[in-house]
């Protein structure tokens, strides 16, 4: 007998509102994934839910389903490494704690890159507030904003390939727990952990890493991804068949923030089912 899949549809399990870095909020996030036909979503604010309440309410005058979500950042050595969670409890302590650290981190740093830049180009910490909206952490997306407001980049992509670079001398460096830790966080909260993006320039993680985070919980990787290689993506899908893991497919979308667009890869239906099916700590909203 076939599943009922209140899910069934087009799915993209990885965007970002204003609560975080995306330049639409939550709701106008959600209008524009159904816009590009997707019928279920997850909106993964970086290191924040505070955008799930009113995407899981747009989501359901929409008919869509809503899959609650964060993007938890990390850090292998000098490398970014970011985990998206799906269905974890919102009000784990232990979660909770480290998202707090994270984020007052964010501030503070990004302070200190203001500061630094303000000795060189015409842009002040009021410029910078001015580009975030209520209940946003400040970060380098705003930075690159205001840069932009006031003529000294083209865009955010010119800003993180210049100013912004972690090579450049106004860059500081951000704290966030190593991806083992970060994986376990949200599998012990009841989320399923994927890597984001796993595949990108800086090339797939170390195999002992990887198998470091498998045992901590890990579910999978999101492989259908605009960053990722194909040298990589062949690499991390022997894996994901050898030991039977989540595939998934996104757009990380950012509104006007990024060229991404809402659906541009998705998730099948059979694992969107089995995130689903794994996650214990929060549920889908289904219209």
């Amino acid at each position: 007998m076939a599943v009922n899949r209140r899910f069934e549809g087009p799915s993209d399990l990885h965007l970002h509102s204003t609560r975080s870095d995306g330049t639409e909020s939550p709701a106008l996030v959600l209008a524009a994934a159904h816009r590009h036909g997707l019928r279920t979503a997850a909106l993964t604010d970086h290191d924040t839910t505070a955008g799930w309440a009113e995407a899981a309410e747009a989501a359901v005058s929409l008919g869509m389903t809503f899959i609650p979500g964060i993007e938890l950042s990390a850090k292998h050595q000098y490398r970014s490494v970011h985990v998206l969670g799906y269905l974890f409890d919102p009000d784990d302590a232990a979660l909770v704690a480290m998202t707090d650290r994270i984020r007052s981190s964010r501030l503070d740093r990004a302070r200190l890159m203001a500061e630094r830049i303000a000795r060189d180009y015409d842009v002040v910490w009021d410029d910078i507030v001015a580009q975030t909206t209520d209940g946003a952490t400040v970060g380098r997306p705003h930075i690159a904003d205001a840069l932009v407001a006031r003529g000294l980049v083209r865009d955010r992509a010119e800003a993180f390939s210049s100013i912004l670079s972690p090579r450049g001398e106004y860059y500081v460096a951000l704290f966030a727990p190593d991806p083992v830790t970060a994986v376990r966080l949200i599998a012990d909260a009841g989320g399923v952990p994927i890597i984001a993006h796993p595949a990108g320039r800086a090339g797939v993680l170390p195999m002992p890493v990887l198998e470091d985070m498998l045992d901590a919980g890990l579910g999978g990787f999101e492989l259908g991804h605009r960053e990722n290689l194909e040298s990589g993506i062949r690499t991390l899908r022997r894996l994901c068949e050898e030991r039977d893991l989540i595939v998934t497919g996104s757009s990380d979308y950012h509104g006007l923030g990024k060229p991404n667009q809402p659906g541009e890869n998705s998730t099948s239906d059979d694992m969107v089912e089995r995130l689903i099916e794994r996650g214990r700590g929060s549920a889908p909203v289904y219209p």
